[in-house]
């Protein structure tokens, strides 16, 4: 069964002195965001910015591939933790994403752990469709 999610931004003026507000359509359990250029390119100051929402999609996605591989292979994680970093540069775009899990997993080594992250970083739907970006990972158990 296919799931489709919404959001809208509506953005007024030019680039750098404009400013937009992002909505989120399909739960609405997020209040609307504002966003600017600085924002994304300076400091957030209260801003989010479009790298901060790909950085949320993408450690809760890993977080749940991740948890599935593990649960599948008969060592399910009692906590994930993990956090991306998506480094934007203007003029360059997106140039990297980093992940960083720290897992408690009962029964499974940090060998074991590490594989199964690597798998997880490769193989979730987020890093499937950022896959043209440099992703990489720092992976270990509490």
């Amino acid at each position: 069964m296919a799931a489709t999610r919404s959001a809208h931004t509506v953005w007024e003026g030019n680039l750098f002195q404009g400013s937009g507000v992002v909505s989120f359509d399909s739960s609405g359990s997020i209040a609307e965001q504002p966003v600017t250029w600085a924002s994304r390119a300076e400091e957030a100051n209260g801003r989010t910015s479009p790298e901060e929402l790909i950085a949320a999609a993408h450690s809760s996605c890993f977080s749940m591939a991740l948890s599935n591989g593990l649960d599948k292979a008969g060592t399910p994680p009692t906590r994930l933790t993990t956090s991306a970093d998506v480094t934007f540069v203007p003029g360059q775009g997106i140039t990297g994403i980093h992940l960083t899990v720290e897992g408690t997993v009962p029964g499974l080594d940090e060998a074991g752990f590490v594989a199964a992250a690597e798998d997880a970083k490769v193989n979730c739907p987020v890093s499937q469709a950022l896959k043209a970006t440099n992703i990489t990972l720092t992976a270990k158990l509490a």
